[in-house]
């Protein structure tokens, strides 16, 4: 039977042009990447109240994203990071992101539909239509999920960054948002090459000054982290474990708990295996007195995070793996 349903597909697809639809999501933010998205939508889908994700209430988006899984053919999601905007321009960045979308989709469409203008330099054929997320259904639906996958991946930078309410503003030059920036400085997600970014990039000066060392290092180890894998649900400045551990998280069903040790001097002669004993020592000795951290055997990997603030970028250490019996 599933023989058959795969064969009848691949036998519809034949006679079926398939033509994505080609969005973005977070060209004109200050700070997070910029999102595209590709959609193949079969021409008798039944999805209803499909409009250009700015038109539509947060919650319409929230309940269209798993609908417009569900019904199309392919999705593809695209992604150029802020280091890549700030590098060959934000224009370029959401070109490459599209065509990451596109490369992402399976099977792979005939042509494709660009809301705005066409890609330069695309093996698939494709147009721009200026107004695209008003006019077709499958860039109506690729603006959607670029949209909601973007303001969900700056909801999970709102945990790590809750200063600059990017759950609420999703990284856009709204007041709340350059009131921050004048407060806390540039964070590392910021696109520094925008204007309002550019006169507030912090220096080590400034860091140190306003006893900021610690609070950017535990930000710069939680990023690293995102990007070996891990999820962050939270950072414990203030709580009564932060002076033990300061991030907490999970990956692969086990609870990570991590250490952040941050300098911006003789890092090399920072990290010593006392100090990471130490450091295991007192995290034992605290889950034993506070039992607040749900700790269970076989079930929680400890970790240190070493960063090294230096004037070119920051150096990461990571000493994972840690487990406490």
């Amino acid at each position: 039977m599933n023989q058959i349903f795969t064969l009848s597909l691949k036998y519809k697809f034949n006679f079926m042009e398939l033509i994505a639809g080609v969005d973005e999501a977070g060209r004109g933010p200050l700070a997070g990447p910029v999102i595209a998205c590709a959609v193949i939508l079969p021409n008798d889908h039944t999805i209803e109240g499909l409009k250009d994700s700015k038109k539509l209430s947060k919650i319409k988006r929230e309940k269209l994203y798993p609908i417009i899984y569900e019904e199309a053919i392919s999705v593809g999601i695209g992604r150029s990071s802020v280091e890549l905007i700030d590098k060959i321009n934000i224009r370029e960045a959401t070109f490459n992101a599209m065509k990451i979308a596109l490369e992402n989709l399976k099977p792979k469409p005939t042509k494709a539909l660009i809301d705005g203008h066409s890609l330069p330099d695309q093996k698939i054929p494709n147009k721009g239509i200026v107004g695209g997320d008003d006019l077709i259904d499958s860039i109506k639906a690729a603006s959607i999920i670029a949209k909601v996958t973007r303001d969900n991946i700056m909801k999970e930078y709102s945990i790590i960054f809750p200063e600059y309410g990017f759950e609420k503003h999703s990284g856009y030059g709204t007041k709340i948002h350059k009131d921050a920036l004048k407060k806390y400085k540039a964070t590392p997600i910021h696109r520094r090459t925008f204007k309002p970014v550019k006169s507030q990039m912090p220096t080590l000066n400034w860091l140190s000054k306003n006893n900021k060392i610690n609070w950017l290092g535990e930000k710069l180890a939680s990023l690293f982290l995102i990007k070996e894998g891990e999820k962050i649900f939270n950072l414990l400045n203030g709580n009564e474990f932060s002076y033990q551990v300061n991030i907490e998280g999970q990956r692969l069903k086990k609870k990570v708990f991590i250490k952040v040790l941050t300098n911006y001097y003789n890092f090399e002669n920072s990290i010593n295996n006392n100090l990471i004993n130490d450091s295991i020592n007192n995290f034992k000795l605290s889950i034993d007195k506070k039992g607040k951290l749900e700790y269970e055997a076989g079930k929680c990997r400890f970790g240190h995070v070493f960063v090294g603030l230096k004037k070119g970028g920051p150096v990461i250490l990571y000493k994972k793996d840690i487990y406490l019996d």
